[in-house]
């Protein structure tokens, strides 16, 4: 398998050997979604930044939280529980890695879920969906930063 994705940037005559041009780009994909985007605010401050614009950090958060959910719903499915909502506020740790490099060093996943009918996994069976998914997310797999679960009981 493989995923594509077109990213686009211009200097749009912008002095350049300063380092005061405009981080703003585009990521686009297959489907046709264009999504604007920029260096994080944190890292390169505005008007360089554009902090309306989706940051390869927020991304790879974003994408981390999305493949675990994915994995989860269906788990889920698969053992007969039925998922009202998922909402997930993740937070990514930019950091120092061993090897002294800035890195996302840790992820925490904070989904709250809402299940209905009257099959509800308890505690024990919910944390066992959640490391079922942790453990096929393909994302998950692909870091080398610490992805911790860190979900309340479903409401």
């Amino acid at each position: 398998m493989r995923f594509e994705a077109t990213l686009e940037w211009q200097r749009n005559g912008q002095v350049f050997l300063d380092q005061r041009y405009s981080r703003a780009h585009t990521w686009s994909f297959d489907g046709g979604l264009t999504v604007p985007a920029s260096s994080s605010p944190l890292s390169v401050p505005p008007p360089m930044s554009e902090a309306a614009n989706l940051d390869p950090e927020e991304a790879l958060v974003a994408a981390t939280s999305s493949c675990h959910m994915l994995f989860f719903l269906s788990i889920a499915a698969q053992r007969g529980h039925t998922v009202d909502s998922y909402v997930d506020r993740a937070v990514g740790v930019l950091g120092k890695n061993a090897d002294g490099k800035m890195a996302m060093t840790r992820i925490a996943l904070r989904p709250e879920i809402s299940f209905a009918g009257t099959t509800w996994p308890g505690a024990e069976e919910l944390a066992a969906i959640h490391h079922a998914a942790h453990d096929k997310c393909y994302i998950a797999n692909s870091l080398k930063a610490e992805v911790v679960v860190e979900a309340p009981p479903p409401r």
